[in-house]
């Protein structure tokens, strides 16, 4: 498994660089991504999740199945992924991170996404669009990809009550069930 990079690392805020179909060891990359996803519970992972600053992130969204039919066997790679616009009423659903573990909040986001992006055999897809659940995930692992967190989403009052869980985090003090790479410094908030 690889080790998931702790809230706090500058890797988690660096926008990613594209790829092409040549970048060394992407299908191993993205084979280890898949089991460290599985191994800490996730339902995306980003490339920054495993201080890697590219444009890569997958999803598998089958957890949600029951709930949500749309997410049955909804599992994808992303490279070099645009979101070319968002549509309609923005909805609250609870996430987590496993960069930012012990902690959940209710973010808003729009429910449907069009994005363009290359998947892992590197065939162009234009303007596609996700919606519900599927485009919930991608949200948020593709803001990973933008070196945003879904804490930086939430209300100021909110940030300030997290404050302390979120410095603990960065000096390694929450301990998450999967391996993690934390910070060399400590990191004002």
């Amino acid at each position: 498994m690889l080790p998931i990079t702790a809230y706090g690392h500058p890797t988690l805020r660096k926008k990613g660089a594209e790829i092409d179909k040549d970048y060394p060891g992407l299908e191993k990359l993205i084979e280890d991504m898949f089991q460290s996803m599985y191994e800490s519970n996730g339902v995306g992972l980003a490339a920054q999740q495993v201080n890697r600053a590219i444009r890569l992130f997958l999803v598998d969204a089958t957890p949600f199945a029951e709930e949500y039919p749309e997410a049955k066997d909804f599992k994808r790679v992303f490279i070099n992924a645009q979101v070319i616009r968002e549509e309609g009423e923005p909805w609250e659903f609870e996430e987590g991170c496993l960069s930012v573990p012990g902690i959940n909040e209710f973010v808003s986001r729009k429910p449907v996404i069009y994005m363009d992006y290359y998947d892992k055999d590197f065939n162009f897809h234009e303007e596609e669009r996700f919606e519900g659940i599927q485009a919930r995930i991608m949200q948020h692992e593709y803001d990973h990809t933008e070196g945003i967190l879904f804490v930086d989403r939430l209300p100021s009052f909110k940030k300030l009550l997290l404050k302390r869980k979120l410095s603990d985090i960065s000096m390694g003090k929450h301990k998450a069930t999967y391996k993690m790479i934390y910070p060399k410094k400590r990191i004002k908030h």
